[in-house]
């Protein structure tokens, strides 16, 4: 593609190097995309909360797409532009379901809202254990919450734990029951751990929303991912690219496999035009 007018990247897997890091090759290359006056924009699974520390390792103050698409943050002013959330009938209905055929699983919700809110933004059920470790009290998380009020507010994702299970095969036994539903499953592990949003809402509509802010065509974003969360957006985008780490639904949509996020393949991709 000529050169692209937006560029759009993961973050976990991606944009980050194996040790969480935005390496200096990276950064200097976003710094020219930035320079360039082209908005470098983080699309990812993460809530707002945790996309400060990434965006100040890669000098980025613009937008940043949240938690798989259901938010649209702002980085400089720390503000909450938009939400699209999954409502306390749907979350319970969904945990119904997939208990019914899962009846080991444990659920948690991420909850974001525009303008301030008394409500804990992460909220597990007892049992409910991250892939990647749940320390008690730490970002406000509260695991031993009853299941009722995990269930009892608007979330941005209802995340499903089978620790047994692969998340792919989590995915397709939750599809089975939630099949007509419209609800987008997806995953960025593959250690038993599935996501779950509103109908329609993937990192691609979040990204929309903001080319829309920008008055980007598609045709002129290039898009960087790794996981099955990002296949939206890959095929959304002008011209799609996958890490050589990526997931194999990943390489089947991208239009492109770049290098690994360890030998910084979105800065090997950027360098042809910045």
């Amino acid at each position: 593609m000529d050169r692209p007018k937006l560029v759009a990247s993961d973050v976990d897997g991606t944009l980050l190097d194996p040790l969480e890091r935005v390496t200096s090759r990276t950064a200097g290359v976003i710094s020219r995309v930035v320079a360039a006056g082209v908005p470098f924009v983080l699309v990812s699974g993460r809530p707002p909360r945790w996309i400060p520390p990434v965006a100040r390792a890669a000098g980025l103050t613009g937008y940043a797409v949240c938690s798989n698409g259901a938010t649209v943050y702002d980085i400089a002013s720390g503000e909450v532009l938009s939400v699209h959330g999954l409502a306390p009938v749907v979350l319970n209905d969904v945990a119904r379901a997939v208990r019914g055929v899962l009846p080991d699983i444990r659920v948690a919700t991420e909850r974001t809202s525009v303008g301030p809110s008394e409500l804990a933004p992460f909220a597990t059920e007892p049992g409910f254990r991250n892939p990647w470790g749940n320390p008690n009290g730490m970002d406000g998380e509260n695991p031993e919450v009853p299941t009722a009020e995990v269930l009892g507010h608007t979330a941005t994702k209802l995340l499903i734990r089978h620790s047994a299970l692969t998340s792919r095969d989590l995915a397709e036994a939750a599809a089975s029951v939630l099949d007509g539903a419209g609800l987008e499953i997806t995953f960025s592990t593959n250690r038993g751990l599935i996501e779950i949003s509103a109908a329609g809402v993937t990192k691609a509509t979040g990204l929309s929303e903001v080319c829309d802010r920008l008055d980007v065509p598609s045709s002129r974003v290039v898009a960087f991912g790794d996981m099955p969360n990002d296949v939206h957006m890959l095929r959304w985008a002008g011209h799609g690219v996958a890490m050589a780490n990526a997931h194999d639904e990943v390489l089947a949509a991208a239009d492109e496999v770049t290098a690994p996020n360890s030998e910084d393949g979105v800065a090997q991709v950027l360098e042809r035009w910045f």
